[in-house]
């Protein structure tokens, strides 16, 4: 990839601020060939990944040599795009949302600096991995399960300041959070919570302060760079059941809906209960041409073939309870009586007790996977994914008011449809998984107009997202307009305050410095 520099800043600045950084971090750590800046560019972009390429990438080894460079990004005013491990498949990978940003990347700085397994937390850098804190906790035979999101690649931390969501007990990472480290834009370094007491042994327990609490102002956000974060982690159970039910028909969502989310808000269920349409199984069985090899979404009639063909339902509901045996035997009781009332047939059961083995692929046991990634080879060619998921309100009606409209939406581009739903108690994730391949330039440009759509329809209903793809961070912050952008407004009183230079993540989530103002119309995103 050719070079790309960020706006305003000259070549003689730009070389500047990367001999600068190789005295800090060492010269093998700063990389700005064409090969490096492939390297942290979006591996599933829809469309050219010059759309949104990196100036150069620089990686430090410690919160002190982060400090040091983001003080030459002030001395000059060279913008950085922190990442943690630049796995964000599907949201932009590696690349910056402003293009020529240096990528300021994390992963060197790796370590778990603290596992303790009488009050359940540990305590990691950004570069530490899912797989790499799993291993850990397996070393230390410590009695601890992870959240871990589908595809485990990535960051403990990045995953968790990006909203991820997993699917246990603790399966919003974000509140999982409790005591962060940051370097803020001006180099100076902070400590959230009880850790702006110099040696408080409760900085990763207690998750307020006194005062104003900053720990999710950090998240999907451009004030400062995290260096390492206290997280939380699930005590490992006597025993869990497993119970699965496969639900025979599309509208039947509703139901499922309005039986499971009360009882989550209740906390009778505790687990964040993920329900995959039958294209979540399809896409682990084979690719597209295996079961339609003509153009245009499969239809509705051959669908039905498929769930006869593979005995599969339209949905699945795999719930999992953790506990006492005697306390998940009588939840389980409760939940499928609840489920019977609309349900005659009998769920499969899996128990676990410890001791027993689990199985390379238990999600839902805190195992770390990345077979989730198998649905970008769904298309064929250089398969790719996004995502669109708003958030809605976690009733029968709203779920089917939502269901129907991006069903439509998505029918009208004529495109496979792959929903799913998060439902987290309150509120449930509408997953809409869309697969294209990178090499047919049309099925691009449909995918394109299609998020579009999908974006402003379904903020026309009220439903907005919480997690976008980098090209479209600026329409999804669009829709957040109540009282003329109010938030953002507040968002970029914050920014320009600390950061003036605006050296940090500049256009994150749709949150534009003063000293790039400009950039906001420039880098609209998503048009096609």
């Amino acid at each position: 990839m050719k070079l790309h520099l960020p706006p305003r800043v000259s070549p003689k600045a730009f070389d500047a601020m990367l001999t600068a950084s190789a005295a800090v971090v060492g010269k093998d750590w700063v990389m700005a060939t064409d090969a490096d800046r492939d390297a942290y560019s979006d591996v599933y972009a829809p469309g050219s990944s010059e759309e949104w390429p990196a100036g150069a990438a620089i990686a430090p080894a410690s919160v002190e040599e982060v400090r040091a460079i983001v003080r030459l990004a002030n001395e000059h005013k060279t913008p950085l795009w922190p990442v943690a491990r630049g796995k964000n498949l599907g949201y932009g990978a590696a690349a910056p949302r402003m293009a020529g940003s240096i990528v300021l990347d994390l992963g060197r700085m790796n370590k778990i600096l603290e596992l303790d397994s009488t009050l359940s937390y540990c305590v990691v850098e950004p570069g530490v991995g899912f797989f790499d804190l799993y291993d850990a906790i397996q070393r230390a035979k410590a009695p601890l399960w992870l959240s871990v999101p589908g595809n485990a690649w990535g960051s403990v931390l990045g995953n968790a300041l990006d909203h991820g969501i997993g699917y246990t007990s603790y399966g919003l990472h974000a509140r999982n959070l409790c005591g962060i480290e940051a370097v803020l834009p001006d180099g100076d370094l902070v400590r959230t919570g009880m850790g702006a007491m110099e040696g408080n042994p409760s900085w990763h327990l207690f998750p307020f302060s006194y005062g104003p609490t900053f720990d999710l102002a950090f998240t999907q956000s451009n004030l400062g760079v995290v260096t390492k974060a206290g997280v939380w982690l699930q005590p490992a159970p006597e025993t869990s059941l497993e119970i699965v039910w496969d639900i025979p028909n599309e509208e039947d969502i509703a139901w499922v809906i309005d039986t499971i989310a009360p009882l989550k808000i209740s906390g009778l269920i505790d687990q964040n209960v993920f329900v995959p349409s039958w294209l979540g199984k399809m896409v682990l069985k084979g690719q597209r041409k295996d079961f339609w090899d003509k153009p245009g979404a499969i239809p509705e009639w051959r669908v039905q073939e498929l769930l006869k063909q593979y005995k599969l339902g339209y949905w699945q509901v795999a719930l999992r309870l953790y506990g006492d045996e005697s306390v998940v035997k009588a939840r389980a009781e409760v939940v499928k009586a609840a489920m019977k009332r609309h349900l005659d047939a009998a769920p499969a059961e899996h128990w676990w007790r410890q001791g027993d083995p689990i199985g390379q692929y238990e999600t839902t046991m805190g195992v770390p996977s990345a077979v989730p990634l198998q649905m970008s080879d769904w298309i064929g060619g250089r398969g790719a994914h996004m995502g669109f998921s708003p958030v809605v309100p976690a009733t029968g009606a709203h779920v089917m008011d939502q269901l129907k409209r991006s069903r439509k939406i998505i029918a009208d581009h004529d495109v496979d449809f792959y929903a799913s739903f998060t439902i987290g108690g309150r509120f449930a994730n509408n997953i809409n998984m869309l697969m294209y391949d990178r090499d047919q330039p049309e099925m691009v440009a449909n995918m394109r107009r299609l998020f579009d759509a999908l974006i402003s329809e379904t903020a026309k209903a009220g439903y907005g997202e919480y997690r976008t793809h980098l090209g479209w961070m600026d329409p999804v912050a669009e829709t957040f307009g109540f009282n003329n952008q109010a938030l953002r407004r507040m968002t970029e009183k914050v920014k320009n305050a600390l950061d003036p230079n605006g050296v940090i993540a500049p256009g994150k989530q749709g949150i534009w410095p003063a000293a790039y103002a400009a950039e906001r119309a420039r880098n609209a995103g998503g048009k096609a």
